[in-house]
């Protein structure tokens, strides 16, 4: 496979696509990540240099629209980066500090490259006294060992001898400033800086999250390679700690620095104090090319667990968002308490929350590395009283679960929202989507499906199963004259709609996607109570204290959650048929983008809720998540019948009435597309695609990349267009001809095997079993099924289209 399909490369510098550049060529190992900024620039309207640290949260008090609010932010840590330099020539004349954006250079390319997980940079410039000088940088963040970063700069002349100085420094004068949107609210998370020097090469710095009090340590070490320094010294400061070298370099004798540094907080396992921590650990770390081959050799073992093999430019983007995956959910991460951040760790938009985008996420890892799926549910497991107190203050049982969560698993949803059009603050009522407890009960019961973990099925799995049935359960309201239960007051999946028209209570009824998935949330608890063994179920009984009394009523309301229809057709909730089309051509005549509707309108004296007009997949979510087997039955279940006339109208319905505002929506749409209308499919599958690289978005990307839809593109080719499911101690397998997308494959990790591949090509179905000690693996294809044993091949023929 060529290199090309490794590496992105990004030529000269373009101030209106600098954010974007950043975000995409984010470095991290899943401890924490760094934005691509460029060292010698700060933080302003183009440049945003960051790092954070996953679940480094702080909470801050701000003044909106007159209102008292509080936010809790993923916070903006000390920069590392920083490194400049300016010329000395042999005159003894000293030249500018360079920066991109006041001195030209040329030749500037930026190259990330997947493989090895670096980002270099080469560019040359020419000195009016001194000449042309050539740098090359290359930086990576560890990982081998989370807590280091490095960033190694050389210099080379071009016809001219003289001394280059240089600056490397931390710098602790940060602020959250990366979204524009959120420029009124308190930004200051960082409190008691100190900075300070140990021995002749390194600087460090600490501080403490205002609130939170999370510690920080940070520790940066600058020696010289190649031509030993004229001059070395140490200059810390309030809030920046600063090395500065002198190097001397000459034609054929470049000059260089290495800059290594330590990253620890408060949260870390196994440490006395973060500082001394970051102290120790630069202290030890070897040398650029020691740590840049380890490095490398750590993702050599990513890739093979993970990668994916798409050929052309859909297998290139494919790969960019798997490596964006793997940077903020790594091995790693199993060691610590964070869940899945929309926005990976590459932005502060949505502050850093949790929302359930793990619902697009853990799907893919569940099959490539498990035990991050599981260290991720333990995050939802850890929260699960707070999530109980929450259904108690609600009035109801069991758990309840926020639609953003972050470090204690309190709603942290905002209670008003910025509409840039119209520069009003508006009530934000998301937080009704308590869909979300749904989206957690099925990543449990997928990832034990895939894993057959029955152990955590049993135990933790079924607490937080168990609990979130019991909410909905309390949730349904009888009533008698539809003979059926209703659930009131909700938001779905597609946000646009937060009211009814003109009423003044937040909420919708009977949404149908979380109707539905909340019966199949009953149906899986009730199963997984009738498999408990007696005594395991005696004990996760008493520990959430349920009482068996309550089961008839699951098992009711599970057959008889009423679910809204109109015109044949799925009802996205009850009175959705009775709202206004809208002049969709009219709109798009009017805007260059519709994709955030609800903000149009709202500049405009209206409201979406007025509208049969969506923002991304709410119906058409079931679809993504069942399959149409199972989709049909769980209907069949609530007494409704599901053909397949019904479900395309449904979804030909919902395709002509839906803006794409979200990215998560193309997604979707390309899953469900490709079952029912597959000539539209592959549209819809590059719309997923270049929602990041395109920045389709208009500008969101370079607040950070959308984790899920990322996610979800690799599952879209893992699980979506080969019907892949793991049920029944089985791989069943459906598979979905594309036109566009005829050839491909990958491996998972399937119960105790490593490494199972799948390829799919020319009409055939390919699966290999590496040789191991394990049981065969059963293949269940529509018309028949094999058992495939270790160290077998199976080439099957697909029927015919």
């Amino acid at each position: 496979m060529s290199e090309w399909t490794w590496e992105w490369e990004y030529e000269g510098c373009d101030p209106a696509a600098e954010r974007l550049r950043e975000s995409l060529c984010t470095l991290g190992n899943g401890y924490f990540a760094t934005r691509g900024a460029m060292p010698e620039c700060r933080a302003g309207l183009v440049h945003y240099p960051a790092t954070y640290a996953a679940g480094v949260y702080n909470r801050l008090e701000s003044t909106v629209a007159g209102r008292r609010v509080v936010n809790e932010d993923l916070v903006n840590l000390p920069n590392w980066l920083p490194l400049r330099f300016r010329l000395r020539s042999a005159d003894g004349s000293v030249g500018q500090w360079f920066s991109p954006d006041t001195r030209q250079s040329f030749d500037h390319r930026h190259t990330l490259d997947l493989r090895r997980a670096t980002l270099m940079r080469t560019f040359r410039f020419r000195d009016d006294k001194a000449g042309v000088l050539s740098v090359e940088q290359t930086r990576l963040v560890h990982m081998t060992d989370p807590h280091l970063a490095a960033l190694r700069t050389v210099f080379t002349a071009d016809e001219w001898s003289g001394e280059i100085e240089v600056e490397s420094a931390i710098d602790g004068d940060v602020t959250n400033s990366n979204v524009h949107r959120y420029r009124s609210l308190n930004r200051n998370h960082l409190a008691h800086v100190r900075t300070g020097t140990a021995g002749a090469d390194t600087t460090w710095l600490r501080c403490r999250t205002s609130t939170s009090d999370i510690g920080v340590g940070m520790a940066a070490r600058t020696v010289a390679v190649g031509q030993p320094p004229t001059a070395s010294g140490l200059r810390p400061s309030r809030r920046r700690a600063v090395h500065r070298l002198l190097l001397p370099i000459a034609p054929g004798s470049p000059a260089g620095v290495e800059k290594t540094v330590a990253l620890h907080t408060s949260r870390d396992l196994a440490i006395s104090d973060p500082l001394g921590a970051a102290l120790d650990r630069v202290t030890a770390a070897p040398g650029f090319p020691a740590l840049l081959d380890s490095h490398v050799a750590a993702w050599a073992r990513l890739w093979r667990r993970a990668d994916v093999q798409v050929p052309g430019e859909a297998g290139r983007v494919l790969r960019l968002h798997l490596f964006h995956v793997l940077q903020t959910l790594s091995p790693h991460t199993t060691e610590l308490d964070v869940g899945v951040p929309a926005r990976g760790l590459h932005g502060e938009a949505y502050r850093g929350h949790v929302f359930w985008d793990e619902l697009f996420v853990l799907p893919y890892l569940n099959l490539h590395f498990p035990e991050v799926s599981r260290a991720l549910l333990n995050y939802r497991h850890r929260r699960l009283p707070q999530a109980c107190r929450a259904a108690g203050a609600a009035g109801r049982a069991g758990a309840m679960y926020p639609w953003q969560s972050g470090s204690d698993g309190r709603e942290e949803t905002q209670q008003l929202h910025l509409n840039p059009r119209s520069g009003r603050w508006l009530p934000d009522n998301s937080r009704l989507q308590h869909h979300v407890g749904s989206a957690i009960a099925y990543n449990v019961w997928q990832y034990c499906a895939a894993t057959g973990d029955t152990e955590y099925l049993y135990t933790k799995g079924a607490e937080m199963l168990l609990q979130i049935a019991r909410f909905w359960a309390d949730t349904a309201q009888f009533a008698p004259e539809l003979g059926r239960y209703r659930i009131r007051g909700v938001v779905g999946p597609d946000e646009y709609h937060d009211s009814y028209p003109d009423v003044a209570r937040p909420g919708l009824d009977d949404n149908a996607y979380t109707n539905v998935t909340a019966a199949w949330v009953l149906s899986r608890a009730l199963d997984l109570v009738r498999s408990l063994p007696a005594r395991r179920r005696q004990e996760v009984f008493e520990r959430i204290g349920l009482d068996s009394g309550e089961l008839p009523t699951w098992e009711d309301i599970s057959r008889r959650l009423l679910v809204p229809f109109h015109q044949g057709i799925i009802s996205q909730f009850d009175g959705y048929a009775d709202l206004a089309e809208l002049d969709w051509d009219a709109y798009r005549s009017r805007y260059d983008s519709i994709r955030r509707l609800d903000r149009i309108l709202e500049a405009e004296g209206d409201t979406v809720n007025r509208y049969q007009a969506s923002k991304q997949a709410d119906v058409l979510m079931l679809g993504h998540l069942f399959a149409p087997a199972e989709l049909r039955d769980l209907f069949r279940r609530l007494g409704y019948e599901l053909d397949d006339d019904v479900w395309r109208r449904t979804v030909d319905y919902y395709l002509k009435r839906t803006s794409h505002g979200s990215t998560l929506s193309g997604v979707v749409h390309a899953w469900v597309l490709a079952r029912v209308r597959r000539a539209e499919a592959w549209t819809y599958c590059q719309e997923a695609l270049e929602q990041d690289v395109a920045d389709l978005q208009g500008g969101t990307t370079g607040e950070g990349i959308h984790l899920g839809a990322m996610a979800g593109t690799l599952d879209l080719v893992q699980r979506g267009l080969t019907g892949l499911e793991t049920r029944e101690d089985a791989l069943r397998l459906d598979p979905v001809p594309l036109p566009a997308l005829s050839e491909y494959g990958f491996s998972l990790r399937y119960r105790g095997h490593w490494g199972v591949s799948v390829r799919l090509r020319s009409g055939q179905l390919r699966i290999g079993v590496p040789d191991s000690e394990e049981s065969p693996i059963r293949v269940v294809l529509t018309d028949r099924a094999v058992t495939v044993a270790p160290g077998e091949t199976c080439t099957l023929l697909l029927p015919e289209d």
